[in-house]
């Protein structure tokens, strides 16, 4: 027993002792690695069984009009077919199909609203392949749209920002309205939050992005905030015949109260005409 402790004290005086050191530190290492990294393996594995997925679809359903590797399509006057989808990002993916914009059902001015034609499983699917293109806007987490712990002075904040960023195109109520050479902003009454914020964060058709360098995530919160509030607000004074301003209530005006008035002379003109012969007679 001596001896071999002998030995052993001999050798770590040895100058070959601070390799082995470092080698049986790599060894170790090494080999912790070798046992976590199937778990990390099969998560990229499923990362690109995901994107796979997305091409097929996408080879399918898109490519028709944004070019096999998302590379655009431009006609033979220069126009633009089918935009590229290089850095647009997972979110816009989400919005545009999750609202059933995408795929287009035939060329127009805009696209409009429909239903919805993937499943949940493949939106996700086709937004990783889109990401996968190049970076952008990323689907955003569900707390960054969660307003069910929104404060009044929230609301209140968050109509500030709608006034002064959205009811030029939006109105007032949130309701929509009509734009140049045919193009409307469509309504937020009824539109997913989750979509409402990919919608600042993306700026999907001739609607402007909104980052976070111009919105703050928060002040993109307070938004959808007062949206929630204005839509279950009640109608306090009776119809709001659509709430599209001076357009609806003044056709309103036209229609009945002009209209009521005309009636009314008409009514009184037929009236006086028969008192009058009957006085004659």
């Amino acid at each position: 027993m001596r001896l071999l402790t002998a030995r052993i004290s001999a050798k770590r005086r040895s100058r070959y002792a601070g390799v082995v050191v470092m080698l049986l530190g790599l060894l170790v290492t090494g080999g912790a690695y070798a046992v976590l990294s199937p778990a990390q393996a099969s998560d990229e594995a499923a990362s690109q069984s995901t994107i796979d997925q997305g091409r097929a679809l996408f080879l399918v359903g898109c490519a028709s009009c944004h070019g096999k590797n998302g590379e655009g399509i431009t006609t033979q006057n220069n126009t633009q077919y089918g935009p590229p989808l290089v850095g647009v990002g997972a979110a816009s993916v989400d919005f545009q199909v999750g609202t059933g914009r995408m795929p287009l059902a035939r060329p127009g001015v805009q696209a409009p609203k429909k239903d919805v034609l993937y499943s949940d499983e493949e939106i996700e699917a086709l937004a990783a392949l889109v990401a996968s293109l190049g970076p952008g806007p990323s689907i955003p987490e569900p707390e960054a749209y969660d307003t069910s712990d929104a404060t009044t002075e929230e609301i209140v904040r968050g109509g500030e920002f709608f006034r002064t960023n959205c009811t030029a195109c939006h109105n007032f109520a949130a309701t929509g309205g009509a734009l140049p050479d045919g193009k409307y902003a469509p309504t937020l009454l009824g539109v997913e939050p989750v979509h409402i914020y990919e919608a600042m964060l993306t700026g999907p058709q001739q609607m402007p992005v909104f980052s976070d360098k111009v919105l703050k995530p928060e002040e993109k919160r307070d938004i959808i905030a007062f949206l929630e509030s204005i839509e279950n607000q009640p109608k306090y004074g009776g119809s709001t015949m659509g709430s599209f301003g001076p357009v609806s209530e003044g056709l309103f005006v036209w229609l009945v109260g002009i209209g009521s008035l005309v009636g009314f002379a008409v009514w009184i003109a037929s009236n006086s005409t028969r008192s009058k012969k009957g006085t004659k007679a």
